[in-house]
């Protein structure tokens, strides 16, 4: 298919917009699942169809999404959890690739800038047809470039007023930190970036003046000091298996809950009214139930005069119709039916 272009009327600029849709949405991809995993800048170029991999919790049997990442600086992989907001972005680029390449993820070969050689064709997701027409594995070089451009576009600027600047880098510094401030101990953190200790973890997070940092760290040493050393070891695998099986307990009714790894639930588990519940689109229909018997129990606590009852019952109704209004709008924004993520069934050669 030609490529689009058009003619900016005002600058007479001719535009490619084949071209400028394709990095758009590419950008957008990068950025979000750098963020949502923490890879670092090799290894997002090394993901594959090939690295999504079904993983079964041992107590439920639950069939579970996980990415396995290729190590780029040690000699270990490694295996994060898909949360649904990865699974969509993944879906949405297998689904661009599989519809420029007749039904299939194009196999490529990726040239390794560091090592040198160039690898065996692969399904990479991020990879692109160049100008001509051949499909080619994204360059750490060429990713930067598209942060760069989409950082201009957007007009950021930091608090000294320059243009912003961000780095693959900076995204994996982003997810450490997020994922300590939620809650998740240092130790996993570490486990889930690569880091072979918590020490590289700790200087991933953000980054502030540096009398700050050198009076935060000392805060740390004597914080340090006082608690168990447990905190600061490698996970055992006990520990590993305990919080790869917490997801399984935010399994709700109407969704999943939301709250931070190793937190007690804040609302006495009236999930109806937490802002940590993620609807479930198929839950509608209960939702419907629960809105109707909230009011006829609101009905019947005021022919009895149980004022106090009425209260919890009404802010009930109040947060379980905000819900309702919530899933109608994200299920006009969303396609209908599963997400396809595409997990390859891989079967025994022999």
């Amino acid at each position: 298919m030609p490529p689009v272009q058009v003619e900016d009327l005002a600058t007479g600029e001719q535009i490619d917009l084949t071209r400028s849709e394709d990095e758009a949405f590419f950008a957008w991809a990068i950025v979000e699942v750098l963020r949502h995993t923490g890879v670092r800048v090799e290894e997002l170029t090394e993901i594959t169809h090939l690295a999504l991999v079904s993983y079964k919790l041992p107590d439920t049997g639950e069939i579970v999404p996980m990415l396995q990442i290729v190590p780029s600086k040690s000699n270990e992989e490694r295996l994060l959890l898909v949360s649904p907001e990865l699974a969509s972005v993944l879906a949405t680029i297998i689904s661009r690739l599989r519809k420029a390449n007749g039904g299939m993820v194009p196999l490529t070969a990726r040239y390794d800038s560091h090592e040198r050689v160039t690898g065996p064709a692969l399904p990479h997701l991020f990879q692109r047809r160049t100008s001509s027409w051949q499909w080619q594995v994204i360059s750490a070089a060429t990713i930067q470039v598209l942060l760069n451009q989409t950082l201009a576009r957007a007009g950021l600027r930091d608090a000294a007023g320059q243009p912003l600047r961000y780095t693959p880098h900076d995204f994996r510094r982003c997810f450490a930190t997020e994922a300590v401030a939620g809650g998740l101990p240092v130790h996993i953190v570490a486990r889930l970036l690569g880091h072979k200790n918590v020490t590289t973890s700790q200087a991933y997070m953000a980054v502030f003046d540096e009398d700050l940092v050198r009076t935060y760290r000392t805060f740390l040493d004597k914080r340090r000091a006082i608690r168990p050393e447990a905190e600061y070891r490698e996970p055992t695998e006990k520990e590993w298996r305990e919080f790869q099986q917490h997801f399984q307990t935010r399994k709700l009714e109407l969704g999943e809950c939301g709250r931070p790894y190793g937190s007690s639930c804040r609302h006495e588990f009236a999930c109806i009214r937490c802002p940590s519940l993620r609807l479930d689109p198929t839950a509608r229909p209960r939702i419907i139930e629960i809105i109707a018997n909230l009011k006829d129990r609101i009905q019947e606590a005021k022919l009895n005069r149980w004022l106090g009852e009425m209260e919890g019952l009404e802010s009930s109704l109040k947060a379980a119709t905000t819900k309702l209004v919530s899933l109608d709008r994200m299920r006009e924004r969303q396609p209908t039916g599963q997400v396809n993520l595409g997990i390859p069934v891989i079967t025994d050669p022999r």
